[in-house]
This record gives C-alpha cells, structure tokens and sequence, in this order.
C-alpha cells in the first residue's frame, strides 16, 4: 500500500457526502473564530477600563454574549451535519460491501477470510468516523483560530507576538517530528491490531480444539497476536515520552506566562509597550498551542482512516462474479432438465476438481453423487448451485447456460440443503420464510409439518416465534428439519442436497428422511451420498472418482457391474445389498 493509493480511496469513499462536511467545515472555522473573538473583545474591554475607566463598556459586553451564542448555533449545525454524513456514509459503505460479498464468488470464501470481512465490515467502516465526521472540522478549527489569534496579537504588540509563536513553533516543531517518526510504529500497531481481531475471531470459534489441544496455554496465534500489539505499544510510547514531555513543557501556561511577562516587563521598561497589551497575551498567548492540537490528533486519525479506506477500498475491488450481460439474460425454459456438458473446473492458483464431467439431470428424477472424498462430489454442485462459475464447459437449466440467467430466476428455480445448516438469529418462522418473506402463517405450518418439525417448534417457549441461538435451540436434526421446511416453502423445482441426515441424531434421523422424502416428490434432486444405503432407489448413480465420472447407473446395475461403485459399497456395508 502506497501514500497515494490510500489517500485516492479515502478521498472516493468519502465523495458522496464531499459537499456536506466541507460545509461543515466552513461552519465549524467560523464557529472556530467566534469562539476566539469574545475574548478579543474581553481584552479590548480591559484595556478600556485600564485606559478610559469611564468609558461604557456594556456594549462590548453584550457583543461578547451575542458572538458565543452565534458560535454554539454554528458548532451545532456543524456537528449535526458532519454526523449525519457520517451515518450515511457508513450506511452506504456497509450495503456496498454487503452487496459486493452477495457478488463475490463461493469459492473466494474458501480462504478464511471471516475475520478479514469482519474487521473490514465493522472496524474499518468506523475507523472512517473522524476522518467524515471530524477531520475537516479539526483542519478549520486549527487553521481559523491560530491564525486570528496571531493577526490580533501582531496587531496588538508584535514583539510580543513573535516571541509567542517562537515558542509555539518550537514546540509544534518537536510534535512534528514525533509524528514522523512514529509513523511506521502506527502502522505497526493498526496491524498488530487486526492480527489480534483475526486471531480473537480463529480462538473463540475453535475454542474445542484450544481446550483439548493447547494444554491450556491458549492459542498459538493469540498469543503471539497479543505479544506483538503489547511490543508495537510500548515501542510507541517509547518514542513518545520524552518529546512529547519536552514539547508540553515548552507550552505550559505557566512557561509561557513566565516567558511573555518576563519579555513583555522588559519591553514596558523600555517603553517599546503599553503594559495594558500585556492583558491580550496573558489571556490568548496561554491557549495557542492547544488550537493546534487538533491539526496533529487530525493527521495520526487520518492516517489511520486511509489505512481503513484502502482495506475497504482492496475488499470492494475483489473481482465479483460475472453478472449476467443484459442483453443476454435469458428466462429457464421447459422441460427444466439440468445438463452438463464437458464441465471442468479449478480453483485460482489450484489443481484441476472437475475434468470433462457430462450428466444430464432430468426433471422428477433423483441424482446421486457418489465417490471417495477429495473426488469432486461438493464442487459439482456448488458448481449447479452457480457458488462459482465453470473454468470450462457449461451447465443448462431449462436450455439456458447458468452464466445468462439472472441470480434471482437462477435460485426461484435451484435451492440447496447443505450438511451445515446455518440459522439466522432470526425467528423460527422468519427462517423458514427466508425465501418467501410474504409466506401466511398458515404456508409456514404447513411446511413445518410437512418436515416433521411444527410440534417441536410448538413446543418452543415462544412457538414460532421463538428466536434460533437465543430461546430455541435445537439438535442437528431439528436444525436440519428447519432447513428442510425452508426449502419446501421455497418450492423450487430443482434441489441439491449434500448428505442432508449426515448430522442427524439417531433418534431424528427418521424424521429426517421422512422429510426428505417429502421434499423429493415431484423434485428434480441432485444428492451428494456418503452413506450409499440411503441411495438405492436413486434414477441414476453418478461415480467420481479424481474429478472423473468413472461409472454411472443405477444401484443393481453398479452392484453387478464390479466396479468402482461396488468396492464403496463393499467397504461401507460388507455383503449387504
């Protein structure tokens, strides 16, 4: 990651809502300026009574009031509209990178890049927060009331002025400095940070294999994710300390009082100043530096936005699956047979899964997969399921290649069921409804039942309205029987199962091939098969072995033929048949 690189996606992550925070910019210098001008008016007001002591000065006063109110309606109205912005604009990014993931093909998600997406997704999107909602603000709050501060002095006594900005230069000098050279410790620490996040998220979710595996030493990589953000820290700090306390010592109130009056009684003693000018350095002189401190909390948290922008940046820039060209998009058609012609496919930087697989899946008819692991069985329907697109070949649903159908009229037709079910922490009825979220109660019951789950959900302490992970939890086989009800709802016409009772308690198992059964009625299915014997009545038997179809046909005909099929089913079930 370059300056430039990260400086060019901070500033087009931000363009949608560019205009309204330099508004509030603008507001917040002026509101800067008011803030300054009251105690100008103070000083003028001193040095009126030490001066003219008869001379009104309730008008002053009042003008004061009036400047302190303006100034609070103008930092109001600033933060106001910084903060929506920023809301916004956050708003904005997340669908952006929800709708970027949605778009993302399957097998990009292979790489565990949970932690990765969630720290992009949550830290990194708030991390923008001061650079939207603050940064320009901070710019104009440093830049305005310095700068009015100093006109005024140097219009006041500019001896005085100069030996007051000397020393804030000075000690500006030193920050500077620091900040420089902690440049490369902060970006040591922003990624020791996100290591910690990676490894935190990798720790909690094998927290099993931590206990039964590390000995009670903890993980591996969160120990030293945690080491490495303590050593970055104390690096820090180590660079820290001592300018940082020679820079604050410079600017102390007391220093600069002592410094300014010490100069000032010798320019009065001279007759080079009028001891009343020495008011406006006591009372603005004392402040000036900490106008500045906006300016460098500013850079160390854009520098830390512009490594959050460009991390936003690099996960949106991540190449989507294909959409569907327009012109192309094309409506399924009938008979809805699912064919494969000559399918190959690798994963980026892999070897070859799939090689010159061809099957036709006729509509009605049960598909099965079978074949030792690593053969290709999950990939080839993923690939069905268009979770990624074929490196060469093609698949039809209804005549009409997957990569010219339109996602939405791809999955009204195709649904899955997968080994690991995944609730949302969503209602039970909410979850079934996934797909149909018009469905009727009624439509919801009836296919809970159909799935042999309504009477458990019933029995939940809120029925269907108990919430998955929260007051409805539930075995691997109820889980199941949810999913199941869900893809009954859907009713799509083609459903591709993998090994759906895999997970399933003894005692649900029944239940859960009951269901099954349900769903295959009238069903084109495309199971994948780890436990041969629940196959037997398929249409048709589909051998993989090493990416290849090495024999297909039905159960009896495979058995007799002696071939691949019949040494699984040897090894599975000995003699049985």
């Amino acid at each position: 990651m370059t300056a430039g690189t990260a400086r060019a996606d901070l500033a087009a992550l931000q363009r949608p809502v560019l205009a309204r925070i330099t508004v509030a910019a603008v507001l917040q210098g002026l509101a800067t300026v008011l803030a300054v001008t009251p105690v100008v008016v103070l000083v003028e007001i001193a040095r009126r009574l030490l001066a003219e002591p008869a001379r009104p000065v309730w008008p002053l006063a009042w003008l004061a009031v009036g400047l302190l109110v303006a100034r609070f309606a103008l930092y109001a109205g600033a933060s106001l509209l910084a903060h929506l912005a920023d809301a916004e604009l956050s708003y904005l990014l997340r669908r952006r990178l929800t709708d970027q993931l949605s778009a993302l093909p399957l097998s990009w998600f292979a790489g565990g890049v949970s932690a990765r997406v969630r720290s992009t997704v949550q830290d990194d999107v708030a991390t923008l927060h001061h650079a939207v909602a603050h940064a320009r603000g901070d710019l104009a709050e440093a830049v305005a009331g310095p700068a009015v501060v100093v006109g005024y002095l140097l219009w006041v006594d500019w001896p005085l002025a100069l030996v007051t900005v000397a020393l804030v230069g000075l000690a500006q000098a030193i920050r500077m400095r620091l900040a420089a050279r902690a440049s490369e410790q902060v970006d040591r620490i922003a990624a020791a940070g996100a290591e910690l996040t990676a490894a935190v998220l990798e720790t909690v979710r094998g927290i099993s294999v931590v206990k039964a595996y590390a000995g009670g030493r903890g993980a591996a990589r969160l120990r030293a994710a945690a080491a490495e953000h303590a050593d970055a820290d104390e690096q820090a700090q180590l660079i820290f300390v001592r300018p940082r306390g020679v820079a604050r010592a410079t600017v102390a109130p007391a220093t600069v009082v002592f410094v300014v009056t010490a100069v000032g009684v010798g320019l009065v003693a001279a007759g080079w100043t009028d001891p009343v000018d020495l008011v406006a350095f006591a009372l603005l002189g004392v402040g000036l530096f900490e106008q500045l401190t906006p300016l460098y909390l500013a850079h160390d948290q854009h520098q830390r936005a512009r490594s959050a922008a460009h991390r936003i940046a690099e996960l949106l820039r991540e190449p989507p699956q294909p959409a569907v060209v327009p012109e192309r998009a094309a409506a399924v058609g009938t008979p809805l047979t699912v064919r494969l012609d000559d399918v190959h496919f690798s994963y980026p930087g892999g070897h070859e899964v799939l090689r010159g697989v061809s099957a036709t899946l006729r509509p009605g008819t049960v598909t099965a997969l079978v074949g030792p692991s690593g053969a290709g069985k999950s990939t080839l329907a993923m690939l069905v399921a268009r979770f990624a697109d074929v490196t060469s070949g093609t698949i039809r649903l209804g005549g009409v290649d997957l990569r010219d159908l339109d996602r939405d009229e791809l999955y009204r037709h195709v649904g899955f069921l997968l080994q690991d079910v995944v609730l949302l922490r969503r209602s039970i009825r909410a979850n079934i409804a996934l797909a149909v979220p018009a469905a009727t109660d009624a439509a919801v019951h009836a296919a809970a039942r159909a799935a042999s789950i309504d009477h458990r959900v019933r029995a939940l302490p809120r029925g269907y309205d108990s919430v998955a992970g929260e007051d409805a939890h539930l075995s691997g086989g109820e889980e199941q029987r949810v999913a199941i009800a869900r893809t009954l709802l859907a009713e799509t016409p083609v459903v591709l199962l993998d090994e759906a009772a895999a997970f399933a308690d003894p005692d649900s198992e029944a239940a859960v091939q009951d269901a099954l059964a349900e769903l295959a009625a009238g069903r084109t299915l495309l199971v994948i098969a780890h436990r041969l014997y629940t196959i037997t009545e398929a249409d048709q038997i589909l051998v993989l072995d090493e990416g290849r179809i090495v024999e297909r046909g039905r159960h009896e005909d495979l058995l007799a033929a002696g071939g691949r099929y019949a040494q699984l089913w040897q090894a599975q079930n000995g003699d049985r048949s």
